[in-house]
């Protein structure tokens, strides 16, 4: 069926073409025939080509771009899911890292501003030199000593009450004392009562978040040493505050062992 149409086609090229005769359709069969083969076939796959439709070859060409727009929107949006999840890491990453640094960093806070009752760590040598005692207001300091409930050291002040005067320093002391036959690390937290003194209340020297080792049966007797700032007596929600009480917990010193926020008791203490 296929030579039929090649040799019209062949015949048939123009506007202008003869009519065809028997000898014209037999001068066509012969140089069809004379093609061979491969010839044959040749013409036979132009000739399929240079008929096929305009309208397949536009969806041909419609599909190959679909396909191309589709792959680039595939490639973005791979790209845009790699770039969410590195944020999302990142995050992750940094959440994890503020939770570990949270507590120490809240202590630190704690340490250097009072909040929660928690003395102010540390001191400048040239105001303790210099500070000049408010002789007129004498302050109560009282001491209180915790241990938790799985430590077994025996912890108790020294002195249940000193008094002093905002601008002058003060020494006092606690022991410790291991009764166990095996040594035991502990490590300490404090605050001060009422909260609001914590910013007044200023330690020179102490014992508190250092890891404390006491063999078998060992005692020692731990030193505190602080001052009250001279700027009590002119805050006037000091007033009326004329007793302190510093409160010292024991913990023994475990890994992973968490110690609780400076300024919150511990919720199960025993003396």
């Amino acid at each position: 069926m296929l030579l039929p149409i090649l040799v019209r086609e062949s015949l048939c090229c123009s506007k202008n073409s003869v009519l065809l005769t028997s000898s014209n359709i037999q001068t066509c069969i012969r140089g069809l025939q004379g093609m061979g083969a491969r010839g044959l076939h040749s013409y036979a796959q132009w000739f399929l080509c240079r008929r096929l439709p305009s309208r397949l070859n536009t969806q041909i060409r419609g599909a190959k771009s679909w396909k191309s727009q589709t792959k680039q929107q595939e490639d973005e949006w791979r790209k845009r899911n790699k770039t969410v999840l590195t944020y999302i890491a990142a995050a992750g990453v940094g959440m994890i890292g503020m939770s570990y640094a949270a507590v120490p960093l809240y202590r630190l806070y704690c340490q250097a501003s009072g909040l929660g009752g928690t003395a102010v760590a540390g001191h400048d040598a040239e105001q303790v030199e210099t500070m000049t005692p408010v002789m007129d207001r004498i302050i109560k300091i009282t001491f209180n000593a915790d241990t938790h409930a799985s430590m077994q050291w025996n912890f108790r002040p020294q002195q249940s009450e000193i008094y002093v005067v905002p601008g002058e320093t003060a020494l006092a002391f606690y022991r410790a004392k291991n009764p166990t036959d095996k040594p035991v690390i502990g490590i300490s937290t404090y605050n001060v009562v009422p909260f609001e003194a914590g910013q007044y209340f200023n330690k020179i020297q102490c014992f508190c978040f250092e890891e404390q080792r006491l063999n078998p049966k060992e005692e020692v007797d731990m030193p505190v040493f602080f001052y009250i700032d001279p700027e009590f007596d002119e805050d006037p929600r000091m007033a009326r505050v004329d007793t302190i009480t510093l409160s010292y917990t024991f913990f023994e010193a475990k890994e992973g062992q968490k110690l609780p926020l400076p300024g919150y008791s511990p919720i199960s203490l025993h003396s």
